[in-house]
């Protein structure tokens, strides 16, 4: 959870996980676990001393291994705020004592080798689910592209760092297994994308465009280079997009449509044989670097902040919206709202466009004193409870708790346990009404005489 702002009325929280999430819309509590940084935050002044001076590098996850960060650093060149953390599994003073460097030489003395996590509560009135995507691991499922063992079979995402000015090359294009120029650069696109057989059914949007990008990149920044592209079909839904593909084939690029059978080695190349079925005949491109176009699949853990929050996912694993038309942004518990790639794949305009009606609709719910909520929602008839709470057990948004009530029975005062709705958080599924065993609760509007009531008029 992250706010990169300033404010009297906001918390800035960073490198934090949810643990718990209680309550309901306008009335959140949330449970935070602030991971311990070893550095504190406000003595450090970022000036980056320590992370020269760290003997210890390892691979980093920002650049997905193609470069080395030191054991105390910047998660990535924009993280707010900018200031380091220490990796605790691979610094030697916090594994055996040793080393202690970056304490040496930090002259604010903000190093804190015995910080430990520290839980915090918030209350808050919306939460913004904003959980991101993972990439498709290929490098289990597709033995044809070598299971990830050739090291210049690499993903667009490591293209992408690759060109960064900030990456682990400096923005130049270099083959990972040996730093060379690359002159014939294969993309493959709907790797783990559209197949049912080894990887997800849908589309994962935004592969047609960037794969269009890194070719025209390949063919204006290497002289006297070639690029081709493998697909199935080439989708351009986006304003201007489809110029924007058209000119990548007026600059050069060659796009062959059809599956990539096999990559191989021969010598320091990779034969790329596949077919090019508008011709109908197969094809084999010797490449000096391949990139795959993976798919964007939901992030790992993402299932679990959703139970945790109280809502749910579709079948691919992404946050299911209430309406896909009429409330894009919402979920179906109030005062939840999704905004990005974990409601499913999309590209940066879609997601900024999302991210942005999230933003209104919580400013809306905020703005106002009451709240409209649904009147169809469950009512519980104390009086025939038994207190079962079966009903809590199977209600999805979690509006459903226990509650003491006290009756007078044979001149004494008897207290007993019965189920309660939450009416902020109920949202009339009705799921409830089906697992009563005593017949105790109802939607309201839908009751059991109301329905006959319905039938009896209709037959008349």
């Amino acid at each position: 959870m992250v706010v990169a702002a300033q404010h009297p009325n906001i918390t800035l929280y960073t490198y934090t996980e949810v643990e718990e999430v209680n309550g309901y819309i306008g009335n959140f509590e949330v449970t935070l676990r602030k991971k311990a940084r070893y550095v504190d935050m406000k003595k450090c002044t970022g000036c980056g001393l320590c992370e020269t001076k760290c003997p210890t590098k390892v691979a980093s996850e920002y650049d997905l291994g193609i470069g080395k960060r030191p054991c105390i650093y910047k998660p990535f060149p924009q993280a707010v705020p900018n200031k380091p953390v220490i990796d605790p599994v691979n610094c030697k003073k916090l594994i055996d004592g040793k080393c202690g460097v970056c304490a040496k030489v930090c002259p604010t003395g903000s190093v804190n080798y015995e910080d430990k996590d520290e839980l915090v509560t918030e209350k808050v009135g919306a939460i913004v689910m904003a959980t991101g995507f993972d990439l498709f691991d290929w490098t289990k499922t597709y033995g044809e592209y070598g299971y990830g063992q050739y090291p210049d079979v690499i993903t667009g995402l490591h293209f992408e760092r690759m060109l960064n000015a900030s990456g682990p090359t400096g923005g130049k294009l270099k083959r990972p297994s040996d730093g060379k120029i690359p002159e014939t650069v294969v993309f493959i696109k709907c790797v783990g994308s559209r197949d049912d057989t080894k990887g997800r059914s849908y589309c994962s949007r935004a592969c047609c465009m960037y794969t269009a990008k890194h070719a025209m990149q390949v063919l204006e920044k290497i002289p006297n280079s070639q690029a081709y592209v493998f697909y199935m079909d080439v989708r351009t839904p986006g304003k201007m997009y489809e110029e924007f593909y058209q000119r990548a084939l007026d600059q050069g690029a060659q796009y062959l449509r059809g599956r990539v059978s096999k990559i191989f080695p021969k010598g320091d190349k990779l034969v790329v044989r596949g077919e090019d079925t508008l011709v109908g005949r197969q094809v084999e491109v010797e490449a000096d670097l391949v990139v795959l176009a993976t798919a964007m699949i939901p992030s790992t853990g993402s299932d679990k902040m959703a139970q945790i929050v109280g809502f749910s996912t579709d079948k691919d694993g992404f946050y299911t919206e209430a309406h896909p038309k009429l409330r894009p942004v919402e979920t179906n518990t109030g005062g939840v709202f999704l905004a990005g790639a974990c409601q499913g794949p999309k590209d940066v305009p879609d997601t900024v466009s999302q991210a942005s009606a999230a933003a209104v609709k919580v400013v809306g719910l905020l703005s106002k004193d009451q709240m409209a909520t649904n009147p169809r929602i469950s009512a519980i008839n104390e009086a025939i409870c038994s207190g079962c709470l079966h009903c809590k057990a199977v209600c999805p948004y979690k509006a459903i708790d226990a509650k003491t009530v006290s009756e007078r029975a044979h001149g004494q005062v008897v207290e007993r346990t019965v189920a309660s709705v939450n009416t902020g958080l109920c949202q009339g599924c009705g799921a409830c009404t089906v697992a009563c065993r005593s017949g105790a609760l109802n939607l309201k509007g839908f009751t059991n005489q109301q329905m006959l009531a319905e039938v009896d008029a209709a037959c008349q």
